[in-house]
């Protein structure tokens, strides 16, 4: 069940990010080309936040009940923060992706309220680009790192 688990999230996330970098450049388009904010640039937000909420699922349940990689780490919470593999599951992954699925949602938010198709496009941009920038950095590039 892990490496399903494992496989799903670790697919999912090739969606959130091309979901993520369409939504960034249509919007890029659209506040420099002062385009409207279009039912597109809705649903990609949209599609964006539903994704993160799945990743973050899947993420939670890997995290709480599967991963040999978090028991090990709680057993010795101390040991762990000196290991760089255990820290980065431990804590850096998950509360950078916490964070960065928060701004997705904030962003969508503030979207929804703007009254501007210029402020819609910016907020896009702002807020999921920031969100894109902090998922990037504490996704797991390395296949090792995954237990595959």
């Amino acid at each position: 069940m892990d490496q399903g688990l494992l496989h799903a999230h670790s697919w999912l996330r090739w969606v959130l990010l091309i979901l993520a970098i369409a939504s960034i450049g249509l919007s890029k388009v659209g506040w420099f080309g002062k385009k409207p904010y279009t039912d597109t640039n809705r649903r990609l937000g949209l599609f964006l936040t539903i994704t993160a909420d799945i990743q973050l699922l899947l993420g939670l349940v890997i995290y709480l009940f599967t991963s040999a990689i978090t028991k090990t780490a709680f057993s010795d919470f101390g040991a762990a923060m000196k290991t760089p593999e255990l820290r980065f599951y431990a804590v850096e992954h998950i509360l950078v992706m916490i964070i960065a699925i928060a701004l997705l949602h904030i962003g969508k938010s503030k979207v929804k309220k703007a009254e501007t198709d210029l402020k819609k496009h910016k907020t896009t941009v702002w807020f999921y680009g920031i969100a894109l920038l902090l998922i990037l950095s504490r996704i797991p590039w390395d296949a090792s790192r995954m237990g595959f």
